[in-house]
């Protein structure tokens, strides 16, 4: 008998691209079916493109932070679940001002454990 539950899609986002593509190959492995792409633009693009239903998104990158990535993308799949991870301070603040507008996100501290980010999918 097979499985017929459709792969969870997950677009991994990360200006850093060995991290965006190692995340991607764990998640596949793990049974997601996971792309990598390396920019704030990229994403929202590949959000409309493939419909994921999560994100996994860096938040400091060089042309659209992760943040207004996530922002954008909502309006159009406000279904998606949004996972953001950062590992610089400047975070605090990006997070506290999508606050203020009525966005909320979920962080999670770079560098990110696989184990603690699977346990994190699967909850």
């Amino acid at each position: 008998m097979t499985n017929s539950k459709p792969k969870r899609r997950v677009l991994v986002v990360d200006d850093e691209q060995v991290i965006a593509d190692t995340l991607s190959i764990i998640l596949n492995k793990a049974g997601f079916d996971a792309s990598p792409v390396y920019t704030g633009t990229a994403a929202v693009e590949s959000a409309r493109s493939m419909q994921p239903d999560l994100i996994i998104s860096d938040v400091i990158m060089p042309d659209m932070n992760g943040i207004e990535a996530a922002i954008q993308i909502r309006r159009f799949l406000p279904s998606c679940k949004i996972l953001l991870f950062s590992g610089q301070a400047a975070t605090a603040d990006l997070l506290e001002s999508a606050r203020a507008k009525g966005h909320e996100f979920e962080i999670l501290a770079k560098p990110v454990h696989p184990q603690d980010l699977l346990a994190k999918l699967a909850g």
